[in-house]
């Protein structure tokens, strides 16, 4: 049983916490997608497609309920659904602004027929309510030591897809014109990026739920980026935000009895507007800015 409340001495409440088998994976777990979920994260706020994140979450939510429906672990039902998503999104043409909206409008179309078929499988699934809690708005409690090691090959394979298109795929998001006419496979580095985002949401919403994956996946990054304009720097920054409010929500939620999505997204949230504060502050001052809005 949790005790009442923290000590307050960092080090003695961490090796509480540590102590208990389901916490270590947690952490591991918590850990793992924080790292993944930056990264992914910060491309995709440079690249505006938070919508197509958030519709990739929500088909997570009808793919881990078929899966529990079936008699299956829910983590396969988040990626299979999610990276099969990705590709659909994918396949919606692009081009001019007119072309931009039919995507919206079919991204968000898919999205609406997803949160009906996730909310059909739990009728006919019959389970208990908080399981669906727990697949809308996440849990740290009963993760596997199976399941870390799932995470953690996704997560490499997800860093490692990034490494390789990085350079080209930050040079598209900037200015795919230019980029095409310099050569680089644009459609194909936009359709590998979803997949590759795909795998990531369906990492963060076994943690945080598929309502409430914004939280690592666009507010670290998205803070990040009004820190700083530096590509480098802000990735950086980026990644040490996510496992910080990732470690401090798994903290808040030990000693409570509210969803960890709700601490994760308070403390990201709790940053972002500080850093928009602190850019004002540093405006009216008369100093540079310190970076460029996400």
């Amino acid at each position: 049983m949790a005790p009442v409340g923290p000590s307050w001495n960092l080090v003695t409440d961490l090796r509480e916490l540590w102590s208990f088998p389901f916490m270590v994976n947690a952490f591991r777990a918590g850990t793992i997608i924080a790292v993944a979920s930056a990264v992914m994260g910060w491309f995709m706020v440079l690249r505006r497609q938070t919508f197509a994140a958030h519709t990739l979450a929500v088909v997570g939510f009808p793919g881990a309920a078929g899966a529990t429906l079936i008699g299956i672990s829910a983590t396969y039902g988040y990626f299979g659904f999610c990276v099969a998503a990705a590709l659909v999104i994918a396949a919606i043409p692009r081009g001019g602004s007119e072309s931009y909206g039919h995507e919206s409008a079919a991204t968000g179309t898919v999205q609406a027929f997803a949160l009906a078929c996730g909310f059909l499988f739990i009728a006919l699934y019959k389970g208990f309510l908080n399981g669906v809690n727990a697949l809308l708005f996440g849990t740290f409690l009963g993760i596997t030591d199976q399941q870390v090691v799932i995470l953690l090959v996704v997560t490499l394979v997800v860093l490692g897809a990034m490494a390789a298109m990085g350079r080209p795929l930050l040079f598209a998001s900037i200015d795919p014109i230019v980029a095409g006419a310099r050569g680089l496979p644009v459609r194909f580095l936009s359709t590998a990026f979803l997949v590759v985002l795909g795998a990531a949401v369906a990492e963060a919403s076994q943690i945080t739920g598929t309502l409430l994956v914004f939280a690592l996946l666009v507010m670290p990054a998205a803070t990040a980026q009004v820190l700083s304009a530096r590509p480098a720097v802000s990735l950086v920054l980026s990644l040490v935000i996510a496992v910080a409010v990732t470690w401090l929500g798994l903290g808040a939620a030990y000693y409570s009895v509210y969803p960890i999505g709700f601490f994760v997204t308070t403390f990201a949230f709790a940053l972002y507007v500080l850093a928009h504060l602190a850019r004002v502050g540093r405006n009216l001052l008369g100093r540079a800015p310190l970076g460029t809005a996400a």
